[in-house]
């Protein structure tokens, strides 16, 4: 099958999900462009400050959902269980679940003076749902931190060229923030400005690389990092680092379609390898490999932590948050066709290298990635620079992914031990980032990768759930419940199924810490299940589904 191909048609039917399905779903909600948002009502100058256009926004929201997610998912589910699966759900989850999850979960929190989705499930399911779920909230985001964190050390010492371009963002971000909000230079002069300076990094990276062997080193300058850009006023840095990130990862797609273009290679992998595979049956394992390119609970977090207190109007909601929904998917299209046809299946003729299976095996999928980026876009690039600008595009997301998990981790953290438990000093900002970010070291400087493995599941739990707390206000506002009870029944059952399994493969091998943490998240499924039910009987007659 020729890339290309497949390329267009995935496009194409993310396009027209995007333009019909989006729209059905923004007349679900009737959007006005005439109510008030938490931005304007509830302004702060820190958490709640509208942003100056809806393009910076998107910027903001779009790197921060990004992160890794799409690119390992689809490139670790394609190694598994073939190409065509793969881009199915990618898709299909897309258009269906994944964009009316994060829509929704947007224009609920705005609805809601921006609150995060625990607090608004308290509204709707009662006060021991919303502790149960922030809780594990919590502990998830803390561990989101943690890997991040690692990651992302272990990048700047494996490719010392990034070194410059990574943190050299920062300081250009805090550059635009200034020139926009406060200096209240031109907006498109301003952006303009970041560009050139951002292709300037690019270039003085690759002359200029920093090697720091020690990784510690590295997680401790994340991790300070991670405090500081958590309590700065988000128009300072936040919002302009992601818009520019935003450009950076277009750049990457823009690019990657454009070597496809022009050299539209055969897909080496298979289309189909099989229902079973060494990790788990295709259903429901697959549908955790790939979150964030069809789905992602983490998603909703975003929508109502961040987003949800910068929109500075209704009519937006539907571009930022089906819009970067359609884009991730349109990521992880390229991602899926970068492995399946920048590399090979087999050896022939190839160097050993460029094996997509054996690449897998070894466990860089970073790498594998890269370097299938870099073929496909060898004709534009050269056989080196391809590698590097994807290594960046990802690095420069990962940390996106990470200054927003700490505000948001931060947030929760005074909604659930402020608020819920009456501990004011989780309140102050400054406490209960230093509490998070403790915690997140100590997590990043143990063996994290311990308990990792099922999060990939937990991460898809958290959608189900959110998607059940969506179906429930709509069931109480009288609307359609149809467009978000099905999707959520459906994940609901897929990510117990894949705990479960995941769960019976842990103790087998001895592994107990995570069966123990397998058993404890199907607790607090069934619970969350029979407040939902609950509350279903109470409004069952309010609306058809």
């Amino acid at each position: 099958m020729n890339s290309l191909v497949v390329a267009i048609c995935g496009i194409v039917l993310l396009i027209i999900g995007y333009r019909f399905y989006g729209t059905v779903i923004e007349k679900l909600w009737g959007i006005d462009r005439t109510r008030k948002v938490p931005s304007e009502t509830l302004y702060d100058g820190v958490d709640y400050v509208p942003a100056k256009h809806w393009t910076i926004l998107f910027g903001h929201h779009f790197s921060s959902i990004a992160g890794a997610g799409p690119i390992i998912g689809p490139v670790l589910a394609c190694a598994y269980f073939g190409w065509m699966p793969s881009l199915l759900w990618i898709v299909l989850g897309t258009i269906f679940i994944g964009g009316v999850h994060d829509f929704s979960s947007l224009i609920i929190s705005i609805r809601n003076e921006g609150k995060s989705i625990a607090d608004i499930a308290q509204s709707v399911m009662g006060k021991k749902t919303k502790i149960i779920f922030s809780i594990f909230l919590f502990l998830a985001l803390i561990l989101v931190i943690a890997v991040f964190t690692a990651t992302t050390a272990q990048t700047l010492i494996s490719e010392p060229k990034i070194v410059v371009p990574t943190f050299g963002l920062i300081f250009v971000a805090v550059l635009i923030g200034f020139m926009i909000y406060v200096w209240k230079k031109n907006y498109i002069l301003s952006t303009v400005i970041g560009l050139v300076l951002l292709v300037l990094l690019l270039f003085s990276g690759n002359y200029f690389p920093i090697n720091v062997g020690n990784i510690k080193i590295w997680m401790i300058i994340l991790l300070a990092y991670s405090f500081i850009a958590s309590v700065l006023p988000v128009n300072l840095l936040l919002q302009p680092r992601d818009y520019l990130s935003a450009f950076l990862l277009f750049f990457g797609m823009v690019f990657g379609y454009l070597g496809l273009i022009l050299t539209h290679p055969n897909i080496n992998a298979p289309a189909f390898t099989g229902f079973g595979s060494s990790i788990g049956n295709l259903w429901p394992m697959m549908f955790v490999f790939i979150a964030c390119g069809a789905v992602s609970g983490f998603h909703a977090l975003i929508s109502s932590g961040t987003t949800s207190k910068q929109i500075s109007n209704e009519i937006d909601a539907k571009k930022i948050g089906y819009g970067a929904m359609v884009t991730e998917g349109a990521l992880a299209i390229l991602a899926l066709l970068s492995v399946s046809a920048g590399l090979y299946w087999t050896g022939g003729e190839c160097s050993a290298q460029f094996i997509y299976p054996e690449l897998i095996k070894s466990g860089d999928y970073i790498g594998t990635f890269a370097l299938g980026y870099g073929e496909i876009t060898k004709i534009l690039f050269g056989s080196s620079f391809g590698k590097l600008i994807a290594m960046l595009v990802l690095n420069a997301f990962v940390m996106t992914t990470l200054d927003t998990a700490a505000r948001i981790t931060r947030y929760i953290a005074a909604e659930l031990f402020g608020d819920g438990f009456r501990m004011k000093i989780f309140k102050n900002k400054y406490f209960s980032t230093f509490i998070v970010i403790i915690l997140s070291g100590l997590l990043a400087f143990g063996d994290w990768k311990k308990i990792w493995p099922i999060f990939g599941a937990a991460n898809q739990l958290i959608a189900a759930i959110v998607l059940i707390v969506i179906s429930l206000l709509l069931l109480t506002l009288k609307k359609l419940t149809r467009y978000t009870f099905y999707p959520a029944i459906f994940m609901l059952v897929t990510t117990v199924s894949a705990i479960i399994y995941q769960t019976v493969q842990f103790f087998s091998k001895g592994n107990y810490l995570l069966v123990f943490v397998g058993v404890v998240l199907i607790i607090l499924t069934v619970i969350i299940v029979i407040e939902a039910i609950t509350v279903f009987r109470k409004n069952k007659n309010a609306v058809k589904i």
